[in-house]
């Protein structure tokens, strides 16, 4: 096989949804050993549903031969007129996705199966590989033919031009080649192989039902099917389930861990264990930070449901005022739908999200919130208790501003959009129409994981300082030979931490 290098791509469109929050690419689930794999993988994505709304698949492996559905939508409607006893098998591999890297399409929708000369292979992936483009551009110079725009399929035919005598070599090459955050889970008619980037960026997990081995992007996935949670995979680690039982390849080279820090302030579920920290607890520990460091004048303490609940019940508590249910979501709006014309340019917002009347009608409210992308939102919703009566609106954000472009697997690889970028902190208070704003520092944020500005901190932190714990560079600006080398001075983005 040619020797390829490691060049890096560059950003991918960026893409807002109506929520106007840092959007996640997906979670993955995979099970080895257990009789109704599908059946257990069904359930377990329903936990991780909201890592991914765009598409769902499942695939299993069913005496060497290969067995897999997947579709545009909510796993629900995805599977509605599909049985799982379709997909036998003992092992399988499932997938939710939100599209960072790749439109919305089926042949981007998740787990990917591939047959090989070795036999069938499904693919699913959690993350955004900074080097992707630059990797396709030069597999396709070497002949490589792809059926999607996933950064995933780049991953798969590195796969299958290693040319190693075992999978396992075939993936530790493959992921060696790439750059960037990434949970995979590889299942073959054998084997199931999980692996982590050395950064630990995405999270990933594994953990038992009964003699099954289970992975899962969260915890609460375990927990959904009745698996006792075991560990979570080590960053760089590469961990293979078959026959003979589990196996740890820790990982090869120098490893940083740099996890995603909006996993527990945003993205994940709120009953959830990452990395040895509860998301509730850091949530809520973010809240009493922000109300004993940025206090306010108040009557009464609402979160912007629902990853904001446990900021705000932090904040009460410690700020000694109650916290009411002073803005009502409703669980039934799509996560897309039409856009309302001009003159209806606020029903989105109210379609979602209605202010109680009652709760805040004439009080000073903290609205505690745990992140301002646009400001878009934010203003709708300061508006939204301005009309319900409110005396007061002051904006308290449990993470510090968002400032730059994230390029591994959250949906902001552009700081074009980004208030923060281009806004202070009281520009921001006045575009979102609020009485004060305050947001926390990240030293303030680390000490909600119990860290002190001198400890090294475990966590990736580069949207709110720029520092990125990988080179990130602009494929546009590079040329390539065809041997993969480039022929001139490859432009970074961002400072490595």
């Amino acid at each position: 096989m040619a020797q390829l290098t490691h060049p890096s791509e560059g950003s991918q469109p960026v893409r807002f949804a109506l929520s106007d929050k840092p959007k996640e690419e997906c979670g993955v689930f995979g099970v080895f050993g257990h009789p109704r794999a599908a059946e257990v993988t069904y359930y377990a994505l329903f936990a991780l549903q909201h890592r991914g709304q765009e598409a769902a698949g499942i695939a299993t492996i069913d005496e060497g031969r290969m067995h897999s559905h997947r579709g545009l939508g909510l796993l629900q409607d995805v599977f509605r007129n599909t049985p799982l006893t379709d997909l036998p098998g003992h092992s399988a591999i499932g997938h939710v996705r939100y599209s960072t890297a790749g439109a919305n399409t089926l042949e981007n929708a998740q787990p990917i199966p591939f047959n090989t000369h070795e036999g069938p292979l499904a693919v699913a992936h959690n993350g955004n590989l900074v080097n992707a483009r630059a990797l396709r551009i030069l597999l396709e110079r070497q002949g490589s033919l792809f059926q999607s725009t996933s950064d995933t399929e780049v991953v798969a035919h590195l796969i299958a031009r290693a040319g190693l005598p075992t999978l396992l070599e075939n993936v530790q090459e493959a992921v060696r080649m790439v750059k960037g955050g990434y949970a995979f889970l590889f299942l073959s008619g054998d084997e199931l192989i999980a692996a982590r980037d050395p950064f630990g960026l995405r999270p990933l997990c594994m953990g038992r039902l009964g003699d099954a081995v289970v992975f899962a992007s969260e915890s609460c996935a375990l927990e959904t099917v009745g698996a006792v949670f075991e560990r979570d995979v080590e960053p760089g680690e590469t961990v293979v389930v078959d026959a003979n039982g589990v196996r740890s390849i820790p990982a090869s080279g120098a490893t940083k861990r740099a996890m995603c820090t909006f996993e527990h302030i945003y993205f994940a579920r709120p009953d959830s264990d990452i990395d040895g920290w509860n998301v509730h607890t850091v949530r809520k520990q973010l809240g009493r930070i922000l109300a004993e460091c940025h206090p306010a004048e108040a009557d009464v303490v609402v979160g912007v449901p629902d990853s904001s609940i446990s900021a705000a019940n932090g904040y009460a508590e410690q700020s000694g005022l109650p916290v009411e249910m002073g803005l009502i979501k409703n669980k039934y709006v799509a996560r897309t739908f039409i856009q309302p014309s001009s003159e209806l340019r606020d029903t989105g917002v109210r379609l979602k999200l209605n202010a109680v009347r009652s709760i805040v009608s004439g009080k000073r409210v903290v609205l505690v919130d745990d992140s301002i992308v646009r400001g878009t939102t934010s203003r709708r919703i300061v508006r939204l208790l301005r009309d319900a009566g409110a005396a007061a609106v002051h904006v308290r954000i449990s993470s510090p501003p968002y400032r730059y472009a994230c390029h591994y697997g959250i949906d902001t690889s552009s700081s074009g959009q980004l208030i923060a970028a281009t806004h202070s902190v009281d520009e921001i208070c006045q575009e979102i129409e609020a009485d004060s704003l305050a947001f926390l520092t990240v030293e303030e944020m680390m000490r909600a994981f119990g860290l002190k500005p001198t400890d090294p901190y475990p966590f990736c932190n580069a949207c709110f300082t720029g520092r990125y714990p990988t080179e990130v560079y602009h494929v546009e600006k590079m040329d390539y030979a065809a041997d993969g080398r480039s022929s001139r001075k490859e432009h970074q983005e961002g400072v490595r931490s």
